[in-house]
């Protein structure tokens, strides 16, 4: 869908009958604007990619932080220290709540500075340069790729790991390929990754909930049925 055509389309399919849609990039800033309530997890990313339609109108939620941090627990990959986030984006900003309120220190880098410190602003986060990105490492537990860099059909992602501690989890919300050129260098370096589709399916699952009233649990068999062995 073209982002223009976004704010047409979605009331469409609420008048045809959908019960809620999903929403991915680029159109999580459009859904927030869009939506007629927001929940609580919604206002404080400042982002929306679960809608619900009911009663003539467009409830707004965000399930993204909900579903990364479910995604560590399930692979034991909970950090226990600061967290590093690639991108500034609607995710980032999702993730970036969610650790707050984790109370797990974050810290945002992007390529655009702008877009990063405003940010950072709305929950009181350090910002670190672009450039220096992969000699600050040492200073991390977590480090989250929220980019569409490294996804199929993208540009890689540039993010070195020489100065990674052998403690560093890596984390990637891509999950075309399962796994990204920088999953693929942290395993290389024998790190604890974290890939995307468990984030994918984790985030869905209170999104189906609202939509038809049965939570669906995050098993083995969802995972076959997304196409992939439980990481």
């Amino acid at each position: 869908m073209k982002p223009e055509d976004f704010a047409a389309v979605i009331p469409a399919l609420a008048a045809a009958g959908f019960a809620g849609v999903n929403i991915t990039i680029p159109h999580k800033q459009a859904a927030f604007a869009l939506s007629d309530e927001l929940t609580l997890a919604a206002q404080r990313a400042g982002a929306v990619n679960t809608l619900v339609f009911k009663n003539g109108r467009i409830l707004g939620d965000n399930t993204d932080g909900q579903g990364f941090l479910a995604n560590l627990r399930e692979k034991n990959a909970f950090p226990t220290g600061p967290a590093l986030i690639l991108g500034a984006g609607g995710a980032a900003r999702a993730i970036a709540a969610a650790l707050d309120a984790e109370n797990i220190p974050v810290a945002i880098t992007n390529r655009s500075p702008d877009r990063a410190k405003t940010l950072a602003e709305t929950f009181n986060l350090a910002v670190i340069p672009w450039e220096e990105r992969a000699d600050l490492l040492p200073g991390f537990s977590l480090l989250v790729n929220t980019t569409s860099l490294g996804m199929t059909g993208q540009p890689p992602l540039e993010m070195p790991l020489a100065t990674a501690p052998s403690d560093l989890i890596v984390a990637d919300i891509v999950y075309t390929p399962l796994e990204t050129p920088l999953l693929a260098a942290a395993r290389a370096k024998n790190l604890k990754t974290v890939e995307g589709l468990g984030m994918l399916l984790h985030q869905a699952a209170p999104g189906f909930a609202a939509w038809f009233g049965v939570t669906p649990e995050v098993d083995l068999e969802l995972y076959a049925i997304a196409g992939a062995s439980k990481p």
